[in-house]
């Protein structure tokens, strides 16, 4: 009887979960495929789904930012009205796709599309490192720096040691580093270092036992954004890490990043965007504040149009996704993109395969091995659909390809911080740089080339006799893609 009761009163609260986190889940209207996904996962696992239902599949950002950001959309949307006419981007002087491409993000976010600008695409860690270091050292008004991952060791430390002079000359130097991704640095001596030295440290998106129920904490600050004095900003793909010193124990290999070192109006985006988020997460208000450097004074370093593209949760949240998209519709001849994750949901997938049966030439560069098992199978289930389309697959073998780039026609490109993965479209939050600039574009494609030569090619027919063993493991992995 004992027992009876036990599994009754274990039944009926197996239902009562799963009907009640079931509503839930219909009710939040979630994408079609992850709303499957987590109704799977609650029906057969009723205890554990929950739970993980609870802390991960809301994208709530926790009602303080939320209420910080609205607090200052105002003053931002007034910046961006009183933008000099001077460096907004001409729309007669964009090509029709690259004028259809800064219109939507315009419409959707206000951002325009600013010229004169000169881009520098750095294609390395050691030069990355010795550019920032250089511009670090050359700042007179103020540095910030905004990163997913700052990790100590080697030049990672030198960047650190430049920010401490910087500070040391009077310069305001700010950096924003995510709670998680730089975990290990926020606990390390360098932190301590900082702070004595007068570098101010902010912890973007801090995670706590008590708010993972209220703050969904796999939503993360994935960007990387440097800006110096209004006068030279970066952004890319690359953490602030020596990838000599970096996930060693990972079995890939190092990290392979680009960063692009902007002049000219895109930096007063860039910077915009920095203090955004400074001013979000720590609720001090920098306006009043008067080290901004003059934008008259920088109007045209150069001849590239440019636009800064955030997005994430919040009303930021489609940008990327709609751009990319576009993006992929709008190529007519060939489209190139590197990524280290590749899991592209249905929307996505179906341009891809449009464009390569129309007769585009698409070309996809990822990781031979990644970081994550689990992604690395689910990256590999989209092969068969992709090949059978006419779609170009290299494995990068010379380590991690975390660059993250797309190269449409070669006029326009988009580069960044954005994976071509579900996370990365809706959960963190990320920055793109879109250069509608034809001589960026082939820049980047001669990247792509030296990835590509360093690469194998996926054979349709020699992945057609792989066993099938893989191919099922494959197939389940892909399950979770509308969770990863």
């Amino acid at each position: 009887m004992h027992f009876f009761s036990v599994f009754t009163l274990m039944t009926l609260a197996h239902v009562l979960i799963t009907i009640g986190v079931s509503i839930r889940i219909i009710k939040v209207r979630l994408p079609v495929a992850t709303s499957l996904a987590w109704l799977i996962l609650v029906i057969f696992l009723p205890f554990v789904g929950a739970v993980l239902y609870l802390v991960f599949a809301e994208k709530d950002i926790g009602r303080k930012r939320t209420a910080r950001a609205k607090a200052i959309q105002g003053r931002y949307d007034s910046w961006l009205r009183n933008l000099p006419s001077e460096v907004r981007s001409d729309p007669q002087g964009l090509s029709p796709e690259a004028e259809a491409l800064s219109r939507l993000t315009e419409n959707s976010i206000g951002i325009p599309a600013m010229s004169g600008n000169r881009l520098q695409l750095l294609d390395a860690a050691e030069p990355i490192l010795r550019s920032i270091i250089s511009d670090l050292d050359s700042a007179k008004r103020f540095c910030h720096l905004e990163f997913y991952i700052w990790t100590e060791g080697g030049m990672a430390d030198e960047v650190g040691e430049a920010l401490m002079r910087a500070a040391g000359r009077g310069v305001t130097c700010r950096v924003l580093l995510d709670a998680i991704g730089s975990g290990p640095f926020l606990k390390g001596k360098m932190l301590k270092r900082f702070k004595a030295s007068g570098v101010e440290v902010a912890v973007a998106l801090p995670v706590s036992p008590l708010s993972v129920f209220k703050v969904r904490p796999d939503l993360r600050l994935h960007r990387k954004i440097v800006v110096i004095d209004d006068a030279v900003g970066y952004t890319g793909s690359f953490n602030l890490v020596d990838p000599r010193f970096f996930k060693q124990d990972a079995g890939v290999g190092e990290w392979v990043d680009a960063m692009v070192r902007v002049e000219g109006p895109g930096v007063l985006a860039l910077n915009a965007l920095f203090r955004w988020d400074w001013e979000v997460q720590t609720d001090r208000d920098l306006s009043p504040l008067a080290e901004r450097g003059d934008p008259a004074a920088n109007l045209r370093a150069g001849t590239a149009n440019v636009q800064v593209i955030p997005s994430g949760p919040g009303g930021t949240g489609a940008s990327i996704y709609q751009l990319l998209l576009l993006s992929i519709y709008s190529a007519q001849r060939e489209l190139s993109m590197t990524t280290p994750y590749f899991v592209p949901d249905g929307a996505v997938t179906t341009a891809l395969l449009t464009a390569a049966k129309r007769g585009v030439k698409v070309t996809v560069i990822m990781p031979e091995r990644n970081d994550s098992r689990l992604v690395h199978y689910t990256c590999r289930s989209y092969f068969d659909d992709m090949l059978a389309a006419g779609i170009h697959i290299f494995g990068f073998k010379g380590g991690l390809l975390h660059t993250k780039s797309v190269v449409v026609d070669r006029e326009v490109a988009l580069f960044g911080s954005v994976n071509l993965d579900v996370r990365s479209f809706w959960l963190d939050f990320e920055v793109t740089l879109c250069a509608y600039d034809p001589d960026f574009s082939e820049r980047l494609l001669a990247l792509q080339d030296t990835y590509i030569k360093d690469s194998i090619p996926v054979d349709p027919q020699t992945w057609q006799q792989r066993p099938g063993k893989e191919r099922f493991i494959e197939n389940l992995a892909r399950l979770a893609s509308p969770l990863l």
